[in-house]
């Protein structure tokens, strides 16, 4: 004991880990609040969960907003912007504008989630988009035992808080190991939603499926050029795999023969990329993105169409603005042919959609291709636009979706565009609202879309891509023609007689819809300011 005694005294030291825990407390309020939501789960009895856990989740994502505007306020994503948690986490302007822009998304999808007031009640209970127990097979007793007891899956919402909570790290994650954790976080979660569906289960149950086989073999990707860009530069942190790209890293004997040949930095660049194109569903990867966008219910398909691909596309520029801008001669041709691809296969393919959230989906397919015309810019100018986007286009996809779980008949939600003909008639507001998103995604003047679109092309045609530009303006051209069909089919068809009804929504889900109105119209008509936040934003810490 005392030789042991002795040689651990002569040991050196570990040193303890220093973590920043204010600088870090949007991420930390948002998990704080999903353990919290897990153990109202496990101790509450079931007819008070449904309340505790919509009031748990508001309060921790609002607190989360709150400490990111008082860190902006204080300068952290300027002046004071560095790196936390050991070089782990970078606290910087893209970060801190993205994790607002997710917060807000994510607080407007709470509200959808707590909807009940679209389905006639049963027996007396409130019915809401999610299935009253996860566990139980499809169409069998245990379903309809719990269906008729007023049974509801309150576990959405930790859930949800443990997916935002991911998406806050992942545009933030200063080394390619904690970006992977990052993914995995924000994603297992989604898988489970997208099969909680209440209507339609085995059809939800399938894209959850599809989206995580297909995730799975993505984060392998991800994972595995990690290990490769690990085996290159010595190192997972982004700032230190750029001083070796550039030559100004110390060469140790590894360094001398790892980067004697770029094979090992390429593939790896490449097999990364490939997990964060998955995630942003561009092509030739996004082939999940219609049956998931499908089968998921639709608030959840609101909520991964907005956070996620603003999450996914908040990585995608920490990597290459932040770990590889020396090879920007590199991936840039390769991101060109991308961009390009994703732009012209998802317009045309939306075209041929007879189902709205299909058509949205390759809808948003077509938008991660405009949102790369200004990544490919590779300047500041490049990154604001990127970042304004983001803030627009979640908001306008947010409101969209909330409008789809409004159109209803016997089997639920009314999806089939044939059933959405004459329903200006029917409803004009709601018609005329979701008519104004559509007119938003086709980038029409007066509407945030347009400021969006204008800004990334911009920024692409400065930064020398004139042709992508000249595609992008050729795809939304073809973009406009179907949501331009469906706002015909909706003013100037007649009404099918037996044909969907607009449910009226509870202050919920009228709250999320007014908000994605007056942000669409406050970013078309007054968007100085926010260009400016995103200016201010747009400078990476390295």
């Amino acid at each position: 004991m005392s030789w042991l005694a002795a040689a651990g005294g002569n040991s050196p030291s570990i040193p303890a880990p220093h973590v920043e825990y204010g600088q870090l407390s949007p991420m930390l309020v948002v998990f704080g609040a999903a353990l919290v939501g897990i153990l109202l789960e496990a101790f509450l009895p079931r007819r008070m969960r449904f309340t505790a856990q919509v009031t748990t989740a508001l309060l921790g994502l609002g607190g989360a907003f709150a400490a990111v505007v008082v860190l902006a306020a204080t300068g952290h994503g300027t002046t004071k912007a560095g790196l936390l948690a050991m070089g782990a986490v970078a606290i910087d302007g893209p970060a801190l504008f993205l994790q607002g822009v997710i917060l807000l998304t994510a607080v407007l999808a709470v509200l959808t989630f707590a909807e009940g007031r679209l389905e006639p009640r049963l027996n007396g209970h409130t019915v809401d988009a999610f299935t009253a127990q996860a566990a139980a097979a499809p169409g069998g007793e245990q379903e309809r035992d719990a269906t008729r007891e007023g049974f509801r899956t309150t576990e959405v919402f930790p859930l949800t808080l443990f997916a935002v909570g991911g998406m806050l790290l992942f545009p933030a994650a200063n080394d390619l190991l904690t970006m992977f954790v990052a993914l995995e976080v924000f994603s297992l979660p989604l898988y489970l939603l997208c099969a909680l569906a209440r209507r339609r289960r085995l059809l939800s149950q399938e894209a959850a499926v599809k989206y995580f086989l297909l995730g799975a073999f993505a984060s392998a990707f991800f994972l595995f050029g990690t290990a490769l860009l690990y085996g290159y530069a010595g190192s997972v942190s982004l700032p230190d795999i750029a001083d070796v790209i550039s030559g100004v890293a110390p060469v140790t004997p590894a360094l001398a023969v790892t980067t004697q040949n770029d094979a090992l930095l390429l593939i790896g660049l490449a097999m990364v990329s490939v997990g964060l194109l998955f995630k942003v569903g561009a092509v030739p990867f996004h082939s999940w993105t219609p049956d998931v966008y499908q089968g998921a219910p639709t608030p959840v398909t609101g909520f991964m169409a907005a956070a996620t691909k603003t999450a996914a596309f908040g990585a995608f520029l920490r990597l290459f603005y932040v770990a590889f801008p020396g090879l920007r001669w590199d991936w840039r041709p390769v991101m060109w042919g991308v961009a390009i691809l994703t732009m012209v296969v998802g317009a045309i393919l939306a075209v041929t959609q007879q189902d709205v959230k299909r058509l949205l989906a390759y809808s948003s397919v077509a938008h991660a291709g405009f949102i790369l015309t200004g990544l490919i810019a590779t300047d500041k100018q490049g990154l604001s636009a990127v970042l304004f986007y983001l803030l627009a286009y979640s908001f306008v996809t947010l409101g969209a979706f909330a409008v789809v779980t409004l159109v209803r008949d016997s089997k639920g939600e009314a999806t089939h565009l044939s059933s959405w003909a004459g329903l200006g008639r029917r409803s004009p507001l709601l018609a005329a609202v979701f008519a104004l998103f559509l007119l938003a995604f086709a980038g029409i003047p007066l509407t945030s879309g347009f400021t969006g679109k204008f800004a990334v092309f911009q920024a692409a045609a400065a930064g020398g891509a004139t042709p992508l530009v000249i595609v992008g303006v050729l795809s939304s051209a073809v973009a406009a023609f179907f949501y331009i069909r469906v706002i015909v089919l909706m003013f100037f068809s007649d009404p099918q007689p037996g044909g969907p009804s607009v449910a009226v929504p509870s202050p919920l889900t009228a709250t999320a819809i007014g908000v994605g109105v007056l942000v669409t119209l406050g970013l078309g008509l007054l968007p100085q300011y926010f260009l400016d936040l995103a200016t201010k934003a747009s400078v990476f810490v390295r």
